[in-house]
């Protein structure tokens, strides 16, 4: 029994500290997920104004770019492990503010927008901990299959997070706050349940110098600049989920519970597709795969401008979460397998600043080009953009697209 649990993509479980991190990652991805749910329509069902739903992005991820260099500073300084436990901490927080806002009667949405900027703060801390924390808990071996397992696990979150959050929702937006808080509560608790993982520490006094040195890491490897800048580009112009708001109510004549199955399909794609990759995972022509990823998340952008046929944009969007996926992996792999230890944590900010910007920034971008050419018009140029973006990309980074297998991976040689 134990062989063949060592064989397939579980066996990562087996590692305490990692199931734990695993369960409380995806409690508290599930319960922000049915926030962002309740969130949206909250917004758009008060102003009906498309350049709201861009502001929800821009409210998170303006804190995060100012702190997010000095989290990464911090993620290498500080046990990992505690800066998670606080920053699910502040999520905690700002669950609470949403439900008290939420039973005193929202009349506005500057509270939400608030809450977001503390909720995009805490998540500056958050992310580079989480991707640094990650080949700390597993050994080396195993550490492709915790890659893939924490992913299928993040999106398994996020499909089911929206379409709970929908279905919550007929019942009111307090219900989904009080079950989102139970949430995350209990990831606070099981993190703090992670024991202390051993993490090569910054040496030296911190500086401005120490704070940069992710970037300048980045910038000196030409195959890792061009992977994560070629996810901050496509999806900065392809962040059409921002707009699914919109898209329910105006075009696809959809109501909340129609609009948490919108939210989950690219999380449908990508759950099975990193399902199959914990499995079969990818471990040659790693450029191409990366490019093709992205090239399907633009085609799937594409018909999801293209239809207001609720089906077909369901299929559309869970290409598209499919696509993402593929793209997400073998960047992972690939800045984690060649970034030191010692910095991982500053490298993992730079990773999440173009992350960030992809997704918060991209829903900003998304909501301003809609409000200037009209929802669906704005959600066409987005899929048209990506697939210019992955095509640029190629004949930029000629080391990415010809990169054939990851560079220092232990199976490599085996």
């Amino acid at each position: 029994m134990s062989d063949s649990i060592s064989s397939n993509g579980f066996s990562v479980l087996r590692h305490r500290n990692f199931t734990l991190y695993l369960t409380a990652r995806t409690l508290a991805t599930l319960a922000v997920q049915m926030q962002n749910v309740a969130i949206g329509w909250q917004v758009y069902s008060m102003t009906h104004n498309l350049f709201d739903l861009g502001l929800i992005g821009l409210a998170q991820f303006a804190p995060f770019l100012l702190l997010i260099l000095i989290a990464g500073h911090a993620a290498d300084r500080y046990d990992r492990r505690n800066l998670i436990a606080l920053a699910l901490g502040a999520q905690l927080l700002c669950g609470l503010m949403l439900l008290g806002f939420t039973y005193t009667g929202l009349t506005a949405v500057w509270p939400v927008f608030a809450v977001l900027v503390v909720y995009g703060s805490a998540r500056a801390f958050m992310g580079p901990a989480t991707q640094a924390i990650l080949v700390n808990l597993v050994p080396q071996e195993s550490f492709s299959k915790a890659v893939a397992l924490s992913s299928s696990s993040f999106h398994v979150a996020v499909i089911l997070g929206p379409t709970l959050g929908g279905l919550f929702y007929l019942a009111g937006p307090k219900t989904v706050y009080m079950i989102s808080t139970a949430l995350l509560v209990s990831a606070v608790v099981l993190m703090c349940l992670v024991k202390s993982v051993k993490q090569a520490s910054a040496s030296g006094p911190a500086s401005w110098h120490t704070v940069l040195e992710g970037l300048r890491f980045v910038w000196s490897k030409p195959v890792v600049l061009g992977a994560i800048s070629l996810d901050l580009f496509a999806v900065l112009f392809g962040g059409a989920t921002a707009l699914l708001p919109a898209l329910a109510h105006d075009v696809l004549h959809i109501g909340p519970s129609g609009l948490g199955m919108l939210r989950t399909a690219p999380g449908a794609g990508a759950a099975l597709c990193s399902i199959a990759l914990a499995f079969f995972p990818i471990t040659r022509r790693v450029g191409l795969w990366m490019l093709g990823g992205v090239a399907v998340f633009g085609v799937g952008t594409l018909v999801l401008g293209s239809t207001s046929t609720f089906l077909v944009a369901l299929v559309a969007l869970f290409l598209m979460g499919a696509g993402d996926m593929i793209s997400v992996y073998v960047r992972h792999l690939l800045v984690q397998y060649e970034t030191p230890d010692e910095i991982r944590g500053r490298v993992s900010a730079v990773n999440s600043v173009f992350i960030g910007a992809s997704n918060e920034l991209g829903e900003f971008e998304s909501g301003i080009t809609a409000g200037w050419m009209g929802l669906t018009r704005a959600v066409l140029f987005g899929g048209a953009a990506t697939l210019a973006v992955t095509g640029a990309w190629a004949l930029l980074f000629p080391v990415l697209s010809r990169m054939d297998r990851f560079p220092h991976d232990p199976k490599k040689d085996t």
